[in-house]
């Protein structure tokens, strides 16, 4: 019986996935040793990162493949905004700028955008994430900074979906029904562990925010 795309897709990039989640920044962030702009910094990156994502998903969504996974009201872009507008009023636009790591991954973004597999990874790597830890890291936060409702930690609220658990399934689901042969099959899995480094490396550029507020 074959293993479910889902299944091995998790699998294989588990260690990938802890590695993501280690990094300093996020450690010293969840310490509450962060101030509301250093806390900002992340979410800057995050604007540029999900700008780029929500844009491929609109121009992905007629596509046979690619559309399964385009979720308009996954779209993060407004919530970010919100949030911006928070830590930092409404000039928040003049405060941020993507950093290199950031730019990086937002060029392979773009760059695989024409290929369903390719959109499918990057999405999957933010939106599983998403909807998995980042709950967690939203509970966190809320503690930290009193965020609630309206600005803050927006980003990591779903209402739109309801269930949460329920949509994940279904997502999965929707996995393992494409028709991928083995070697599409590996080329997703390499391009999500990819996906998960250049996240990586957009959080350890922010250690020099950690450095900052040691």
């Amino acid at each position: 019986m074959t293993t479910p795309f889902s299944e091995t897709l998790r699998n294989a990039t588990w260690g990938d996935h802890q590695s993501a989640e280690s990094e300093g920044y996020l450690a010293a962030l969840m310490g509450g040793r962060l101030s509301e702009h250093e806390y900002g910094e992340m979410v800057a990156q995050h604007y540029f990162a999900y700008v780029a994502l929500d844009g491929v998903s609109r121009r992905l969504a007629g596509h046979p493949v690619a559309g399964g996974f385009v979720f308009p009201e996954l779209y993060r872009e407004p919530a970010l905004a919100r949030d911006l507008t928070t830590i930092y009023g409404p000039a928040w636009r003049d405060r941020i700028a993507a950093s290199k790591s950031t730019r990086t991954l937002v060029a392979r973004i773009e760059q695989v955008s024409d290929w369903p597999g390719g959109y499918i990874a990057h999405h999957y790597t933010r939106y599983l994430g998403d909807l998995s830890g980042g709950q967690f890291i939203r509970m966190e936060l809320q503690k930290i900074y009193g965020y609630g409702e309206g600005g803050g930690v927006d980003f990591y609220r779903f209402d739109e979906l309801g269930s949460l658990p329920r949509f994940k399934n279904e997502y999965r689901a929707r996995l393992d029904a494409l028709e991928l042969d083995e070697q599409e099959r590996q080329r997703i899995i390499r391009e999500v562990k990819l996906a998960y480094q250049l996240n990586t490396e957009v959080l350890a550029e922010l250690k020099h925010v950690v450095k900052t507020a040691a």
